[in-house]
């Protein structure tokens, strides 16, 4: 049971790095930095835009329309954030 627990932590914060490696790419290429004609990083991005897109989606379905600006990725992090230190505050008491 504690290697589950464990092992849900380190896919959050994993999954947290992917989000937040696909805000990156997405500005680099947005400020032509990076460009999409590169296999490696389309392949880059489009790893990270199909681990990403789902959540971000139902996310900015209830988020008001800001223009340019999407702050969906702030809040997925901010809820991943939440659910590791509801799962360290409530569930690793149970465990250990």
């Amino acid at each position: 049971m504690i290697a589950i627990f464990y092992l849900v932590l380190q896919l959050l914060k994993l999954y947290s790095y992917v989000v937040i490696a696909n805000v990156i790419i997405s500005w680099l290429i947005a400020f032509n930095v990076l460009n999409t004609q590169n296999r490696f990083v389309y392949a880059v991005l489009d790893f990270t835009y199909r681990l990403t897109e789902p959540f971000l989606r139902i996310i900015r379905r209830f988020l008001p329309n800001l223009g340019a600006l999407d702050i969906s990725p702030i809040i997925l992090l901010l809820l991943i954030w939440f659910i590791e230190m509801c799962m360290k505050l409530y569930i690793a008491p149970m465990i250990f």
